[in-house]
């Protein structure tokens, strides 16, 4: 299980603080926290491409989950981390930006 927990404004001196693991998959190829080539600030999923957390100028996402074991996972089912890139790289706010259709979401 994936576990986020998120303090803003609670230290003066540190405006947001961030705690997070991903533990869905000990196995699954990650990269750590980097800069990527689009400024987004982020680890990387080397599997799928995407990720669990990141960051780009004002904009901050994260992905946690519980994935139901005895659902059986789709070989063709787009990533989650996909979610994560998306929404930072977005122009529009988070509630226009959830709205939208998946197609249309850059």
């Amino acid at each position: 299980m994936c576990l986020l927990v998120c303090a803003w404004r609670i230290l003066p001196e540190t405006p947001l603080l961030v705690l997070a693991n991903r533990d869905e998959f000990h196995a699954r190829p990650t990269a750590p926290l980097a800069l990527w080539e689009d400024g987004l600030l982020a680890g990387r999923d080397l599997q799928a491409g995407g990720t669990w957390l990141g960051v780009q100028g004002r904009r901050f996402a994260a992905l946690t989950n519980i994935r139901e074991p005895s659902v059986p996972l789709s070989a063709d089912a787009p990533s989650r981390g996909e979610l994560v890139p998306r929404f930072l790289r977005a122009s529009t706010g988070s509630e226009a930006w959830l709205g939208q259709p998946e197609e249309s979401v850059p």
